[in-house]
Formats: structure tokens, C-alpha cells, sequence
């Protein structure tokens, strides 16, 4: 089981790379909303003297401040997974921004080791990046949204718990809340973790898993008050469905949305189908002064 787990683990890593590679234009989908023009910059942000590399996909000419969404990548991704949604996100007059995970991955720009990465570090790293965010003259701080995939989208959940005034609202895409159970199943004590151990496709370290032994994600998450919206696919082998169902119990205000048939990462019609869903969710929840 462990062994298929991993299999189809690697077959969606591959589909993100792919979609980040040829990011067909989601925007442009039949009944999508006006595209805007958008340009692109690299930003930075410092957590504890490591510096965090991301980019900025920003309307051209910008003269205003417009609501930003922060997307974080999955474990063993890059500011490059977003960039399918960062896009679309930005053709429809958005502020997005991705990122690299401190030792997120071999391939990340932003400083730090695999070996030092976990989901806590993950979580200041965004909050060092939601702080720089929330700075930028052309982000209106008060429509600040978080969005993550897989690993990204359980970072973002438990970084929104700890500050639910600041985060205006959050989608989270086939979120991996499944690493508490998977940790749990490798190692029954503290004491049995390695220092190192190669996990999926990388290397990580002790510090990856201990924190998670008999962590309480859902009981965590559960302090964000404000909607939140979950997208998942029924045919997800990396983190079943069920994974999002319970997070959607313990939420005191949630929704999830099911694409039939699709896995762990989305493309074609199944990306512009969250897209959809997710531009939907962030209009109706913009305050009133991005709404004009």
C-alpha cells in the first residue's frame, strides 16, 4: 500500500511539473471573466535570517490596490506549481503571488535544507511572506487571501488559524492533512525518526516528522472562523477525499467542491473548473472597497 502511495505520489509530482511547464492561459476558458495584462517580478521575504524567494504576477500599470492571493506549493514543489492559478488569478485583475518553501525542495530558491524543512517552518516561512504581502503599495491588505496545494494547503491552513483577522479568506486544494496520519503510521515514537530519511523522492529529517506525532491538525485548524473553500478530486490516491470531508466537519464555516475523476493535482478542464470555483469564492467574499 505504502508503495503505490508513493507511485502515485510521483505520477502527480509530474502532472504539477507539466502544468507548470505549459500553463495553458485558465482565464481564457469559455464564459471566463475580462483578461487583463500582467507583468512579472520577483519579490522577497526574510524569516529568521533565510531569505525566501518568490514571484509577483501583477496587473501592468497597476494604480491601485488590488486583493492578492498567496499560493503555496506542495512538498517538493516550486513558486513554478502555482503558476497555472497565479495566471489565471492575475488575467482576472488579482495580485498572486508564489513562492519557494525554505528546504522545500532541491530545486527551491529560497534558502535553507530539506533537512530542516516541516510543516511549522513552512508555516513561519509563510508568514514571513503574507507580512511582505500585505507591505507591497499595490495590495489592498484588507483582501489578503491564502491558497495552497497538497502540503501547501495544510500550511495554509494552520498559519490562517493563527491569524484570522489578517487572512480575508482561503482555498485550499486537495490539502494534505494526511502527513499527520502518515507520520504516525512510519513511526510510533520520537525515538524511532532518523536524523535523515528519504521520504517520497527527497530527503528530509527528524525534524519533518516528530512534530507531527500525534498532532492534532484538525483541532488546530479549526480556530479559522472565516469560509473556507476545499477542492478535491474523488480520485485522489495521495490524500483521499475523505482527508478535505473531515476538515469540512471541523471548520466552523467550510465548503467543498468535487471534480469527479481527478487526482492529486488538477489540469485541462479540470484546473479551469477550479478556477472557476476559486474566482467565484473570491469575489463574493472581497470587502467592499475592492468590490468598488
Amino acid at each position: 500500500m505504502r508503495m503505490e502511495w508513493r507511485m502515485g505520489l510521483l505520477a502527480a509530482a509530474l502532472l504539477l511539473v507539466l502544468t507548470a511547464l505549459f500553463p495553458a492561459s485558465l482565464a481564457r476558458a469559455e464564459g471566463a471573466q475580462a483578461s487583463y495584462a500582467y507583468e512579472t517580478e520577483e519579490r522577497f521575504a526574510w524569516r529568521d535570517g533565510k531569505r525566501i524567494y518568490g514571484v509577483a504576477y501583477v496587473l501592468q500599470n497597476a494604480g491601485g490596490e488590488m486583493p492578492a492571493v498567496i499560493i503555496s506549493h506542495g512538498f517538493g514543489g516550486t513558486h513554478r506549481s502555482g503558476a497555472q492559478y497565479a495566471q489565471a488569478l492575475a488575467e482576472r485583475g488579482y495580485v498572486a503571488y508564489c513562492f519557494d518553501f525554505c528546504g522545500g525542495s532541491p530545486g527551491s530558491q529560497s534558502d535553507g535544507s530539506t533537512l530542516e524543512m516541516s510543516l511549522f517552518t513552512q508555516s513561519a516561512d509563510l508568514e514571513a511572506v503574507i507580512s511582505m504581502v500585505g507591505a507591497l503599495e499595490y495590495v489592498d491588505e484588507d483582501n489578503l487571501f491564502l491558497m495552497g496545494t497538497s502540503q501547501g494547503g495544510a500550511v495554509s491552513a494552520i498559519t490562517a488559524a493563527r491569524h484570522p483577522q489578517q487572512i480575508r479568506g482561503m482555498v485550499l486544494l486537495y490539502p494534505a492533512f494526511v502527513m499527520v496520519d502518515e507520520a504516525n503510521a512510519l513511526f510510533d515514537s520520537a525515538e524511532e525518526i532518523p536524523e535523515t530519511y528519504f521520504f517520497m523522492w527527497m530527503e528530509v529529517g527528524r525534524a519533518y516528522f516528530e512534530p507531527l506525532l500525534n498532532y492534532d491538525i484538525y483541532g488546530d485548524i479549526a480556530a479559522y472562523d472565516r469560509d473556507v473553500l476545499l477542492i478535491h478530486g474523488d480520485a485522489d490516491s495521495i490524500v483521499p477525499l475523505s482527508y478535505s470531508q473531515r476538515a469540512v466537519e471541523a471548520y466552523p464555516s467550510a465548503e467543498l467542491k468535487v471534480i469527479p475523476g481527478a487526482g492529486h493535482g488538477f489540469s485541462g478542464e479540470d484546473a479551469r473548473q477550479a478556477v472557476d470555483w476559486i474566482c467565484a469564492y473570491l469575489q463574493a467574499h472581497l470587502t467592499e472597497r475592492s468590490n468598488g
